[in-house]
């Protein structure tokens, strides 16, 4: 059954056509904050298109990514160490070489990608990476190994940063932290993944076709990884100024700049020599350069340490199934933790706060694992405690978006290059903190957490400060996305908007949009309550 309801929008009154169930699922995605209650009914089906459009594809390639990634550690623990004689350190160089090629093409990658078709370019860079894992499958020593991480990290350079920058061009400030979400939630997803895999590929195909077990598990994560390059090229949308997908009308596309607009992010300035100025010369860059790489570098001892740690108990190390499901355990917790965290910091209308609890959480683990004289439990709480915490870390991205919105450019290439910040820890500290020779106590390397754990929480007011002494001098560039788009014609907002970050705004918007002084001071008051 259904009927029709009149709605009054920005471009006029619209007929809207109502299912049954229409009224029951709103209600529900209202209870979870998944739409904002002002939010017309136009604007939900523009968003309820936007998530299936731009989150399918985004998830589905950073799943395959972190699948691929994280097949090397399964692999080790499965019988790669004996037969490709991985001996000593040769693990965390495998690794090291991956990132190698992964930091190298980073920043102009996703510069690239402010002019490439993003629905061309990055299933392309798909296929790339899904042909260098099959290839793993058949290499015969350490050295091709090595050569064979390099070129799997080089092609999957474009997919994080790349689809990092498109979820988080198509979103508001109020739906960021909940879509970052869900598109952080893939790593651990696809970290999980792999570990039941390799499970099932060590029991089941182990001597099958004369192959390792291992070595199917690169086999079949290709097999996933080739076919979702397809999904890219028919449903990825690319940024809203951009957009040509078939699946948008040309209302949608025009309500999407318009939303975004009024949220203060501007649309596309160009690529141009001004670009490396509007970068270099932001503090944001900067400050969340820093900030960010250490609460994503924190919580590294989850990862391999976990596993090492639990490969090191005799009861665990004899049982490989088991082994590789117990690895899992802090995916979970982030899983969890990213939801949660996504969801509060959107109700709290800001990332600092959940970014506190959790680097707290971070100090408290590191210091119980620096100590290691306690019970099995209290570790395992720990390396527990330090799942749930890369909940928190994973909003340094929208919280870089919010900071940036008023340039595309500069927000695609500075995520790029905070990434970059974190491919060069993940080359550094495994091989200087925690080389695989010295597990499972790596004393050092928990001095060193420690350190570092203290270090983010003192440096994580810093951003705090510097926006709001800016908002104290009247320096407020989302605002100026506001205004000049309420100055300029429905033309011009389909067409583009273009805001000089370094002169103010010379003509003023009409009478209808303009804010006498004590309005403009209660705005600055409220955007400074809400970080």
């Amino acid at each position: 059954m259904k009927k029709y309801e009149v709605e009054e929008t920005s471009n006029g009154p619209r007929e809207y056509r109502v299912y049954w169930y229409t009224k029951g699922v709103n209600k529900f995605a209202e209870k979870i904050a998944w739409y904002p209650k002002e939010m017309t009914m136009e604007e939900r089906r523009l968003v309820f298109k936007i998530d299936w459009l731009v989150l399918s594809f985004s998830c589905l390639a950073y799943f395959t990514k972190n699948l691929d990634v994280s097949a090397l550690t399964n692999a080790y623990l499965a019988g790669m160490k004996d037969d490709l004689e991985l001996t000593g350190d040769r693990l965390n160089y495998a690794t090291s070489m991956y990132y190698v090629g992964y930091c190298l093409f980073q920043i102009p990658s996703n510069v690239v990608l402010t002019k490439l078709p993003a629905q061309y370019y990055l299933p392309a860079a798909e296929v790339g990476w899904g042909i260098f894992t099959l290839a793993t499958a058949f290499i015969k020593n350490y050295k091709q190994l090595l050569v064979m991480r390099f070129f799997v990290g080089l092609t999957a350079t474009a997919c994080y940063v790349g689809n990092a920058h498109i979820v988080n061009s198509w979103y508001t400030r109020q739906e960021l932290g909940k879509r970052n979400a869900i598109y952080q939630n893939v790593w651990p997803l696809g970290a999980m993944f792999a570990g039941y895999l390799q499970s099932a590929a060590f029991s089941n195909l182990s001597g099958v076709g004369g192959l390792e077990g291992w070595r199917w598990l690169f086999i079949i994560c290709a097999i996933i990884t080739i076919p979702c390059a397809l999904v890219g090229v028919f449903f990825c949308p690319n940024v809203p100024d951009r957009c040509t997908s078939r699946w948008l009308s040309e209302r949608d596309k025009v309500l999407a700049v318009e939303r975004l607009a009024k949220n203060g992010f501007a649309k596309t300035k160009g690529v141009d020599r001004g670009l490396i100025k509007r970068i270099l010369g932001n503090w944001r860059i900067y400050v969340l350069f820093v900030v960010g790489n250490l609460f994503w570098m924190t919580p590294y001892p989850s990862s391999t340490p976990f596993s090492l740690w639990l490969d090191s108990i005799p009861k665990y190390h004899e049982d490989v199934p088991l082994l590789e499901n117990l690895s899992t355990i802090t995916y979970a917790a982030q899983i969890v933790s990213n939801m949660a965290c996504g969801w509060y910091s959107d109700y709290r209308q800001n990332r600092w706060e959940t970014l506190g609890y959790g680097g707290i959480l971070i100090l408290i683990s590191n210091i119980i694992l620096l100590v290691w004289n306690v019970s099995d439990g209290a570790k395992f709480f720990a390396f527990i405690a330090l799942g749930v915490a890369n909940g928190p870390t994973n909003l340094i991205i929208p919280w870089l978006a919010e900071f940036l919105s008023h340039d595309l450019e500069a927000r695609s290439t500075c995520i790029a290059i905070v990434n970059v910040g974190w491919v060069v820890v993940n080359l550094v500290v495994p091989l200087a903190a925690f080389p695989t020779s010295k597990a499972p106590r790596f004393f050092g390397g928990y001095i060193f957490m420690v350190i570092m754990s203290v270090v983010e929480l003192v440096l994580l007011p810093l951003p705090l400060y510097l926006h709001r002494r800016e908002l104290r001098k009247g320096i407020d560039y989302a605002q100026r996305v506001r205004d000049e788009f309420a100055g300029v014609g429905l033309a011009e907002k389909t067409e583009g908007v273009s805001i000089d970050d370094e002169v103010s705004i010379s003509s003023a918007p009409p009478p209808e949009y303009a804010q006498d002084k004590k309005e403009k001071e209660k705005e600055i008051e409220v955007s400074v309550q809400a970080l």
